[in-house]
């Protein structure tokens, strides 16, 4: 396996302070994009040593998309914290309109919609937390361009909203450790919703996403943490294809259990 060694520059709300050899571009990632006929990179942050495996660095770091669903996660903590969703079992009935999901078409709880990431219910939780107060939230978090263009209840889907996959993984490290701005009791909410696997051999907590660019490409998301004897990895995963209709929704995090079990990961090796 080859690595190429970057530098990358501190960023404060990923560590504290940053080695000249803390990132690693590791090229055999590449074929897992190549094999999915997607563009994108992949990051892994080891929080034991601060190090970073990296495929496309600078799109990694440079290069900013809109959020998609993983804006969920900031939704969900801006309102629990604001009041707007009292708990995770807080219901939203359904507004009786057919989408594309079964899932969505029916009352949700905010557990359940996280998990089946029902954009009609966090459209409502947007329009009742209000322009100003999610403008504040996004303006405290730093979070990605702060962009609230267009409807309150759409801006993190047409666009105008944007992040970088270094800022998607510094947001979700923080939430891990209970480091964001919100009551604790809160994240954990949010992180209990995130944890889908959790087995003898590893816990895997994340968010998916996946939207449209300005020029109709297919974006997805992959973001969240892998744990293996109690110890904590950080991962984004940010692809894009041409084609309007790819299969994201089944390619995204089949790629993403396929890069970390090539790392070693999911088999209770780690």
């Amino acid at each position: 396996m080859r690595f190429a060694v970057y530098f990358l520059p501190c960023l404060w709300f990923l560590f504290s302070s940053c080695s000249l050899n803390n990132v690693k571009t590791d090229e055999s990632l590449k074929r897992y994009f190549d094999d999915n006929k997607v563009e994108g990179t992949f990051a892994l942050m080891d929080n034991g040593t601060g190090k970073f495996t990296v495929h496309n660095l600078a799109r990694y770091r440079d290069s900013s998309y809109l959020p998609a669903s993983t804006f969920k996660i900031v939704n969900s903590l801006i309102g629990l914290q604001t009041g707007k969703i009292t708990n995770d079992s807080m219901v939203i009935k359904w507004d009786g309109i057919k989408r594309f999901s079964e899932d969505w078409n029916q009352d949700l709880t905010m557990f359940k919609a996280f998990r089946v990431s029902a954009v009609n219910y966090y459209q409502e939780v947007a329009r009742r937390i209000g322009r100003d107060t999610m403008q504040f939230w996004l303006d405290s978090l730093k979070y990605g361009t702060r962009q609230i263009k267009g409807s309150v209840d759409s801006f993190w889907l047409n666009n105008n909203l944007k992040i970088t996959p270094d800022e998607q993984l510094g947001l979700v490290k923080r939430l891990y450790f209970g480091q964001l701005p919100f009551h604790r009791v809160y994240q954990e909410m949010v992180k209990r919703a995130m944890l889908f696997e959790n087995n003898t051999n590893y816990r895997l907590g994340y968010k998916t996403g996946w939207g449209f660019t300005e020029n109709q490409h297919s974006i997805g998301w992959v973001v969240g943490w892998v744990e293996e004897n109690n110890h904590p990895y950080f991962f984004v995963l940010n692809i894009e294809s041409p084609d309007r209709n790819y299969d994201m929704w089944g390619v995204r995090l089949k790629m993403l259990k396929d890069i970390l079990k090539h790392l070693g990961f999911l088999e209770g090796k780690m």
